[in-house]
C-alpha cells in the first residue's frame, strides 16, 4: 500500500460501506445496534494495565508480506491469544487487501469475552455503527485517511456509542492532528505508508510528543521481548502485534513466550 493508493482504498472503503448500508433492513439493524453495549472504558483500561500489555491481531494477509496465514481461523485465534494473556484483540475486517470480513469480528465477539478492537479503513458513520453491532469495543481512525473535520466527527461519534477510538498517527503532523482532535488513545504506526518500510525510531520521535494522559500504542515492527521492554519505558503502554504470530506454527504458544520473555527481561 503506498501513500498514491490510499485515496483509492478510501474510496472503495466509502462504496462499500454506503452499498451495506443501502442493502440493510435498518430497523432490525437498529435493534442489533442497541442490543449491545460495547466496553470502550474496558478497552482502553486494559492497555493502562501492569506488565506488557499486547493487542494481539488476527489478520490473515497483509500488503507488505501477502498471505500470512493459509489456514485462517479468527475465532480460534482469539481464544488462543487470550488463554495466553493477550489484553485485548484486533480484527481485521478489510477485505480487499486484508482478506478480512466483519463476520470474523462477529465471529470473535461469539468466542471470547476480551475487548476487541475492529481494524479497518473506517472512514464514515456507518462502519463505526456497525462495529457496536458487530461486538466491537474500539475502532482504529487512521489519520492519513481523514481530513479533520471528519476525524473529529468519528471520533465522537465513536464515544457516543461507547466505543473507544484508536487513533493511528506515522508522524508528527499526523500526531498534532490528532491530539487537536481530543484523541486520548493514540497508536503509533512505525510503518511508513509511502514505502512500507518500517521505521522503528518514528516510536522514539512521537513518545517525546505525547502528552501525559494519553494511552499509547507502540503498532508494526515489532519482534522481540527487547522491542517492548525499551518501548515500555520510552513511553508506549501498550503494543499491537499481528505479522509475528501471524506467521507462528501456535500463534498462542508465540504470544505467550513474548510475554514471558519480557517478563524476565524486566525482572
Amino acid at each position: 500500500m503506498s501513500q498514491d493508493v490510499l485515496p483509492a482504498i478510501v474510496a472503495a472503503a466509502r462504496q462499500s460501506a454506503g452499498a451495506r448500508a443501502a442493502a440493510l433492513d435498518r430497523r432490525a439493524f437498529d435493534r442489533q445496534l442497541g442490543a449491545r453495549v460495547p466496553r470502550g472504558d474496558a478497552f482502553v483500561a486494559a492497555l493502562r494495565g501492569p506488565g506488557t500489555r499486547i493487542i494481539a491481531e488476527c489478520k490473515r494477509r497483509s500488503p507488505s508480506r501477502g498471505v500470512l496465514r493459509r489456514t485462517y481461523d479468527p475465532a480460534a485465534l482469539a481464544r488462543a491469544y487470550v488463554e495466553a494473556g493477550a489484553a485485548a484483540v484486533s480484527v481485521l475486517t478489510e477485505p480487499a487487501f486484508f482478506d478480512g470480513a466483519l463476520d470474523h469480528l462477529h465471529a470473535v465477539r461469539a468466542a471470547v469475552d476480551a475487548p476487541l478492537l475492529r481494524k479497518d479503513f473506517v472512514v464514515t458513520p456507518f462502519q463505526v455503527e456497525e462495529a457496536r453491532a458487530a461486538g466491537a469495543d474500539a475502532v482504529l481512525l487512521i489519520v492519513a485517511a481523514l481530513d479533520d473535520g471528519d476525524l473529529a466527527r468519528l471520533r465522537a461519534l465513536a464515544a457516543s456509542l461507547e466505543l473507544a477510538a484508536l487513533v493511528e498517527v506515522h508522524d508528527e503532523v499526523e500526531l498534532q492532528r490528532a491530539l487537536e482532535a481530543g484523541a486520548d488513545l493514540v497508536g503509533v504506526n512505525s510503518r511508513d505508508l509511502r514505502t512500507l518500510d518500517v521505521r522503528l525510531d518514528t516510536f522514539d520521535r512521537l513518545a517525546r510528543q505525547l502528552p501525559d494522559g494519553v494511552v499509547a500504542v507502540a503498532e508494526s515492527g515489532l519482534r522481540s521481548a527487547a522491542d517492548l521492554v525499551r518501548l515500555r519505558a520510552a513511553r508506549y503502554d501498550a503494543f499491537l502485534i499481528g505479522e509475528r504470530f501471524m506467521t507462528a506454527s501456535d500463534p498462542g504458544q508465540a504470544l505467550r513466550r513474548l510475554l514471558d520473555e519480557t517478563a524476565g527481561a524486566r525482572a
